[in-house]
């Protein structure tokens, strides 16, 4: 069993880092605060951001550096700070070209139930964190982590991240969490995309991060076994996702409320 998911039900695993690659200088920014906290707390953090946003809400919005510089900026950040990392995939090939720097593979929601997408990620190895759609219920991820098992691979992290119940607006239904667990998965909260208003903000994801602190909270008296954040030094001018990221600053406030 990978050393990330060692005692996860006792010290909870912190994924976080900004939406996607901007820059080299934001990706170091947010680095040393994770390092900071990590070692001022003794965290279990991990370090993501997206080499490629490929589900954005317009064609015309900013979608990454690609796969091949992408990953060079992860490995980057994993080898100066000491940082595992993880990215999400979004086809099969992805897969094999991201295993030897990615610690933690992701699937993203809108892909949880791509069979071959599930297959190519588990072959890797790696540990595989699904995230759950936002049209499925915590019942329906048994069938995603099936496909993960039946593939030979049993390091599953299984996220929580709200779900669609009217137009542009994302509800959490906390019971997820513990559905999910039965499962055999640890389950990760999404703190931050499950304020998202998808597509409400005028041909841009729309959000709240001011509820950012109390999903985080609520998931805890669940049960949740980690906690996903995405975080920016200046969030209002981000490329991706800037409504629902958590200003870098205000991120140790919220990691010390929940220890």
């Amino acid at each position: 069993m990978n050393k990330l998911l060692d005692n996860i039900d006792k010290k909870p695993l912190f994924i976080i880092g900004p939406c996607v690659i901007e820059s080299r200088e934001l990706l170091e920014t947010v680095a040393e605060e994770l390092v900071r906290l990590r070692d001022l707390y003794e965290l279990n953090i991990v370090f993501k951001s997206s080499f490629d946003k490929a589900n954005r809400t317009s064609i015309n919005s900013y979608r990454g550096p690609g796969l091949e510089k992408g990953l060079a900026e992860l490995d980057h950040i994993k080898n100066k700070y000491k940082l595992p990392v993880t990215t999400d995939i979004h086809e099969p090939y992805q897969a094999e070209a991201v295993k030897d720097v990615i610690d933690i593979i992701q699937i993203p929601a809108f892909l949880c139930r791509q069979t071959d997408l599930l297959v190519a990620a588990a072959n890797t190895g790696k540990i595989v964190n699904v995230k759950k759609a936002q049209f499925l219920s915590g019942e329906d991820m048994v069938y995603p982590v099936q496909k993960l098992q039946e593939a030979g691979n049993r390091q599953i992290l299984l996220t929580e991240r709200g779900n669609m119940y009217g137009y542009n607006n994302l509800v959490v239904d906390f019971r997820n969490i513990l559905t999910m667990k039965a499962h055999g998965a640890p389950v990760i909260m999404d703190c931050t995309h499950s304020v998202q208003k998808p597509g409400g903000g005028k041909g841009v994801t729309g959000g709240n991060r001011e509820y950012v602190p109390y999903m985080a909270m609520a998931a805890k008296a669940f049960g949740a076994n980690g906690y996903f954040f995405e975080v920016h030094p200046d969030p209002d001018n981000a490329k991706s996702d800037g409504p629902n990221m958590l200003y870098l600053k205000d991120l140790e406030k919220v990691i010390n409320s929940l220890l």
